[in-house]
């Protein structure tokens, strides 16, 4: 077996087409293998994915590996385990990188554990140092950083979404496109899925969202989420939560913003309620400009804030709902 080197990018989709942290990573991983050599893979599994091997070339891979069954339609983990294991066996890389995502805080791990090797989660950025893997991500919640190094391979990250930048596309990259046969036995699969619900709101995707309106303990109940939305579809944006608002069942887990959900970093976030704790924080605090509404004057949010307002939100917003109406007409 060839040394490992290089980087393998683990793709998600929506809609049969990568989501923007696919091509974050696939930014990163050119930047790592101009320090560590070899060559940037994408591996891919889904069904009816037609060109999206040229997207990744363009986007900054060297080789998409592509299975496409209708097994691989949605993610589980007993299922793509060991066609993503034979695609790590087809490529050798030193580093594998997956979004730091519902599926892929699974997968990280699982895929560790089958290949014998470590992971860190959460990861905010990546370098190469005198041979070594550097691998930064948040701890003690979200109050300091530490900074990990691997002594197996390959070493295997999630990378938080916003905290990369992608290449430009370059539709006339250089690169291949190999198509994987499955290596899935489907009598092993123990479990299916019988049916999906989606919990998140149509619209905005929220780790895209130019604008995130997000809610905490503070907005008082499920029905404040009512008034969020409405300024979310005034604004074009998305609506995300504290960890407090998605545990206490006031919204559905995927809208969690923070340092064990979502990591957002929009042109404008607006935090409704939320007192502004280190975890919470470590999801949001890459916003170009923060706006709190807050009735504690010493909540922790405002000293993040560009703009802050003490007051009750449940009368707060429906105002700020008005004005905006006012000046859309």
């Amino acid at each position: 077996m060839a040394d490992p080197s290089g980087v393998l990018v683990i793709v998600e989709t929506e809609e049969g087409w990568p989501v923007d942290l696919v091509l974050e990573m696939l930014g990163l991983a050119r930047r790592l293998v101009g320090d560590i050599g070899g060559e940037v893979s994408a591996a891919v599994l889904g069904h009816g994915i037609d060109g999206i091997g040229e997207a990744l070339v363009a986007g900054g891979a060297d080789r998409a590996l592509i299975a496409d069954d209708e097994a691989f339609a949605t993610y589980q983990a007993e299922t793509w385990l060991p066609d993503l294991i034979h695609m790590v066996g087809e490529t050798t890389p030193a580093v594998v990188l997956i979004g730091h995502t519902v599926a892929g805080a699974d997968l990280a791990p699982r895929l560790a554990f089958r290949l014998e090797t470590a992971v860190a989660i959460g990861c905010e950025s990546i370098d190469a140092a005198e041979g070594r893997v550097l691998m930064t991500r948040a701890c003690f919640g979200g109050n300091a950083r530490e900074v990990v190094s691997f002594t197996t391979v390959p070493a295997i990250a999630t990378v938080r979404a916003k905290t990369q930048e992608p290449l430009a596309p370059d539709p006339g990259r250089d690169g291949e496109v190999v198509t994987i046969s499955s290596v899935l036995d489907v009598t092993a699969v123990r479990t299916r899925i019988a049916g999906r619900e989606r919990e998140t709101a149509t619209g905005v995707r929220l780790e895209n969202a130019d604008v995130v309106i997000a809610g905490g303990a503070g907005i008082g109940g499920p029905e404040g989420f009512e008034g969020l939305h409405e300024l979310a579809d005034l604004l074009g944006g998305a609506v995300g939560a504290s960890r407090v608002a998605c545990d206490l069942g006031w919204c559905p887990p995927s809208y969690q913003i923070g340092l064990t959900g979502r990591t957002v970093a929009p042109q404008l976030y607006i935090a409704v309620g939320i007192s502004g704790a280190g975890q919470h924080m470590a999801g949001c605090g890459g916003a170009k400009a923060i706006v709190s509404i807050n009735s504690d004057a010493e909540a922790a949010i405002f000293q993040s804030s560009r703009i802050g307002v003490v007051g009750d939100c449940q009368a707060v917003v429906p105002a700020l709902v008005e004005e905006i109406r006012k000046l859309k007409r």
